[in-house]
């Protein structure tokens, strides 16, 4: 007999996280369960989902990847002029949230964007694969294309235009920095008795850690 949605369940078990055990400072508490999650060896433990509001108030959703994260905030790549460099551009604040399900654990964060500096963005891209910079000049993304040979044919016609050159990075392309106004670390636990720590931010460096109630 197929299992039913509705009874697909797990309990969690593996661990707790107190006030006692919580680093005072997000970011290394956050850079602690990265690591964590490293030497774990997750399948791209820097996937992160990205949350952003269109022009109506309709909440839009995808994945993207952590490239960067420090005291400042969360950074990720992508084409400014894409859905979501739009609504970005528009409605400067975003959602991030982390699940590492081999670890029964979540991070959720929210707060205001920036755009990296030029500097930032240069150096990320420059240290990408050369056919993955060629792909930033490829995709108008998230318009609608004919098909897929469109992306290909444009792809073999810059790869034989660069095949002797350095690769600019396009003026349409770079970083987007979340900076952060609520971090939420998320452990499960058995019963949905779950662990939900919550650092607010109340001044440029200091932050309150309150519990939630799962």
């Amino acid at each position: 007999m197929d299992l039913s949605v509705a009874d697909i369940r797990k309990d969690y078990t593996l661990q707790g996280l107190s006030e006692a055990d919580a680093d005072p400072n997000p970011f290394q508490q956050f850079s602690k369960w990265f690591n964590q999650a490293l030497q774990a060896q997750l399948p791209e433990p820097n996937a992160m989902t990205v949350a952003t509001v269109t022009p109506d108030g309709k909440p839009r959703a995808r994945m993207v990847l952590l490239k960067n994260f420090d005291t400042s905030g969360f950074v990720f790549y992508t084409n400014y002029k894409s859905q979501k460099g739009q609504e970005l551009a528009g409605n400067p604040q975003a959602a991030l949230v982390f699940w590492w399900a081999e670890l029964e654990r979540q991070v959720r964060i929210e707060g205001y964007v920036e755009k990296v500096s030029t500097q930032e963005s240069d150096e990320y891209f420059h240290s990408r694969p050369k056919n993955s910079r060629l792909g930033a000049w490829v995709s108008n993304q998230s318009q609608v294309i004919e098909n897929r040979e469109v992306l290909e044919a444009r792809l073999q016609e810059l790869q034989a235009q660069y095949e002797h050159q350095d690769v600019p990075r396009p003026p349409h392309w770079g970083g987007f920095r979340v900076v952060p106004a609520v971090i939420e670390f998320w452990q499960g636990r058995p019963s949905r008795l779950h662990d939900r720590l919550q650092y607010v931010r109340v001044s440029e460096t200091d932050w309150v850690i309150e519990r939630l109630s799962p």
